[in-house]
């Protein structure tokens, strides 16, 4: 028994000593716009991301290049940028705020860009990222949305 615990402890301390690295993670995004995110790494610095998120009572599409580089006085912690582009169908009578009784809808697509850091942990597969990601609309309806943000939590697996 004694055995068991001196190898438990001595395995849970090393993982703690090592940042958790990950190829790919899932997990659940929170923020303006709620959804589901997808994020893979291509390379060590270079990841990919789909977010899915709901809002006007229809769904929208975002993928993201992003560029990751490490902070050196915490292991674990990043910072990463990037851009991207998104595709949505809404409800056109509650995205204008003016809901008739109808349901007609409205697509729209634009361009994305995001600014964030991102914690993954040591001992456990999960991380956490706080990003601002503002949103250009060019079809549909035009404009700039400059307060998309979230807080995500992953599940990272390899």
């Amino acid at each position: 028994m004694k055995k068991l615990l001196v190898t438990l402890v001595l395995g849970v301390s090393m993982m703690a000593v090592q940042a958790q690295d990950y190829t790919s993670a899932i997990g659940l995004r929170g923020g303006f716009y709620g959804g589901l995110t997808f994020k893979h790494f291509l390379s060590e610095k270079m990841a990919f991301e789909g977010l899915l998120t709901a809002k006007y009572r229809g769904i929208n599409f975002t993928a993201l290049a992003e560029f990751h580089n490490s902070i050196s006085e915490v292991d674990g912690l990043k910072w990463y940028y990037g851009f991207g582009g998104h595709i949505g169908f809404y409800n056109n009578n509650y995205y204008y705020n003016n809901y008739l009784g109808s349901d007609n809808y409205l697509m729209i697509i634009g361009v994305d860009g995001i600014l964030g850091l991102e914690y993954t942990f040591d001992f456990i597969p999960f991380n956490l990222s706080l990003d601002w990601k503002p949103v250009f609309n060019l079809i549909g309806a035009s404009y700039f949305t400059p307060y998309g943000g979230a807080l995500s939590v992953r599940y990272c697996f390899e």
